[in-house]
């Protein structure tokens, strides 16, 4: 009888093990940003378990994850990132990831190409310069076209099969173009997200919205989810969305007890 119950004692442990592992794991969903915005292939590795995977044009990821493992964020212009995976951000909808730039200190090195004096003034009158010559100042035809991105070229590649007929059905079939049509209407969310952050200064967020410089994207998102902010931001009148980000604000303050 007391074997029976150490056997059964043992086999619960065993079972609550493999379901909490279960319980916490998912894909985990995010995006890293820097300063210069040059984010695009940026390496995401799950050391614990050996996964990996890059973000997009726009620093998108997905990667699977459990409780307690380490992810790390690595790309040749940014200092090497490690994260561990905590409940809360397993519970965030979009974890979002600042990359600091990896500087590299010269020694400090004076150049005067040209003769030149310091003076800007002179030194200008002085030096010739080639005009700029660009697609638009040459007027060729597609100097002001706007080319698709790669999340949309994806797309059409999955939809109309790109010479391969059977892949649109494969596509389908796998999820495949679902994902990808969630992605392109993500980036255009994005997109008209960050448009609209640059219309005001970040010291106007945290003066006037009292939202505290690192939590402006965050912010920004909680805006975003919104389906008015939407509505709001096409309508292309600066003081509507003033209003609406106002009224935003102070309940993101709350939320998040920035009061």
């Amino acid at each position: 009888m007391k074997k029976s119950s150490v056997f059964l004692l043992m086999l619960f442990w065993s079972l609550t093990s493999v379901v909490a592992q279960d319980f916490f794991s998912e894909k985990l969903e995010g995006r890293v940003y820097s300063k210069d915005g040059d984010v695009a292939a940026t390496h995401v590795l799950n050391t614990t378990t050996k996964k990996a995977t890059i973000t997009d044009i726009n620093g998108f990821f997905s990667i699977a994850v459990n409780l307690n493992d380490t992810l790390v964020f690595s790309a040749i212009q940014y200092r090497r990132k490690e994260m561990v995976v905590t409940l809360s951000v397993l519970e965030s909808k979009l974890l979002m990831v600042p990359l600091d730039e990896a500087l590299t200190e010269l020694e400090e090195v004076i150049v005067m190409p040209y003769n030149l004096s310091g003076d800007v003034g002179r030194d200008l009158n002085r030096l010739k310069t080639e005009p700029v010559v660009t697609a638009s100042t040459l007027g060729l035809p597609n100097a002001y076209a706007v080319f698709p991105s790669q999340a949309e070229r994806l797309l059409n590649e999955a939809t109309t099969g790109g010479g391969i007929p059977f892949n649109p059905i494969i596509n389908a079939i796998t999820g495949r173009t679902k994902m990808l049509k969630s992605r392109v209407a993500r980036n255009a969310t994005y997109n008209r997200t960050q448009r609209v952050r640059s219309f005001y200064a970040d010291s106007l967020y945290v003066s006037r919205f009292k939202i505290p410089e690192d939590k402006i994207d965050d912010f920004m998102y909680f805006c975003e989810i919104d389906p008015v902010f939407q509505v709001t931001v096409d309508t292309h009148d600066r003081l509507k969305i003033w209003e609406f980000m106002r009224r935003k604000s102070m309940v993101y303050r709350k939320n998040n007890n920035h009061d």
